[in-house]
């Protein structure tokens, strides 16, 4: 569509630094002092000695130098480059300058079939994202697999920051959320007491260590913080060779919940029984006993695998 009155001029403008002449014809342009590269030499404006010079024929540029062309000789200190401005590509900004582009620029919008940034290779090295401290000393690196691999597929990150000790898992197809750690000491407890004419459900008291808080001294219960497999082990001394105490899960039997039998009535063998189960995040288990089963000194213990 065509403007209405005067068409916006779009393009990298910059009045390169001065400089003295002397007896030669060759300078070098600068821009604060670095170097400076023009698109071409009819994107100048050179003015010498008030007269401005036709590109080309008064002057050439060859990367970052301008050599002029005298009608005869060289030119010398009496001579007046008075100003050099540099006008860009029609309808383009050139190279920005250094620290030119403001983040208001950098508002990088994605589509359903482009990202909004892509950091390329150069045909040798992957493209590679850098993160910088804040006075840009060092920083760490986002590099892309080999050229190699293939690889071709998007990491979608999760919803939240997740819990403390948690870690990135992906779904397998590049869909990632936050998991516990498999083992961790923060899942681990054991509870034990000393328990005379014990029956129903046995309720420990004592505990030597609790990492996650899952264990309820008040009602025996282990409740599982998340989803994953665990192991529990209970220890007891019977009164009698029929005793047994079994593993509950949210108050009920359940298969494999397993039996520990009393081996005499002595008061002097300590029966074992251990369990691996998968719970889901809430679940809880607790020991159960028959009636007047155990006696004196019962554990109970367990640790999340995974």
């Amino acid at each position: 569509m065509a403007y209405i009155g005067k068409q916006p001029a779009i393009g990298n403008f910059v009045k390169l630094d001065a400089i003295t002449t002397s007896s030669t014809n060759t300078y070098n342009l600068t821009v604060d002092s670095v170097a400076f590269v023009p698109e071409s030499a009819n994107h100048m404006l050179v003015s010498l000695n008030g007269v401005i010079q036709a590109p080309l024929s008064s002057f050439s540029v060859s990367g970052s130098t301008i050599t002029f062309i005298p009608s005869s000789g060289t030119l010398s200190s009496s001579d007046s480059i008075d100003f050099i401005m540099v006008y860009g590509n029609v309808l383009d900004i050139g190279t920005p300058s250094d620290s030119t582009v403001t983040n208001a620029k950098t508002n990088f919008v994605s589509t359903s079939s482009s990202a909004g940034l892509q950091i390329k290779g150069d045909g040798t090295t992957d493209g590679t994202l850098q993160l910088n401290c804040s006075q840009n000393s060092h920083g760490i690196k986002l590099k892309s697999p080999p050229h190699s691999a293939g690889a071709s597929y998007t990491l979608t990150f999760p919803n939240n920051d997740g819990d403390a000790n948690q870690f990135l898992k992906t779904d397998g197809s590049g869909v990632l959320s936050f998991a516990d750690a498999g083992g961790g000491a923060s899942d681990g407890f054991h509870a034990y007491d000393m328990i005379s004419n014990a029956s129903g459900d046995l309720v420990l008291s004592t505990e030597l260590f609790d990492d996650g808080g899952n264990y309820n001294t008040s009602n025996g219960r282990y409740t599982a913080p998340s989803n994953g497999k665990y192991l529990f082990n209970a220890g007891a001394t019977p009164q009698s060779t029929t005793a047994n105490v079994i593993f509950k899960k949210n108050g009920s039997d359940f298969a494999g919940g397993g039996d520990m039998f009393g081996y005499s009535n002595n008061n002097s063998t300590q029966g074992m029984a251990h369990l691996i189960v998968n719970l889901s995040a809430g679940d809880y288990i607790n020991l159960n006993t028959n009636n007047n089963a155990y006696n004196n000194y019962i554990f109970f213990n367990g640790v999340k695998l995974y």
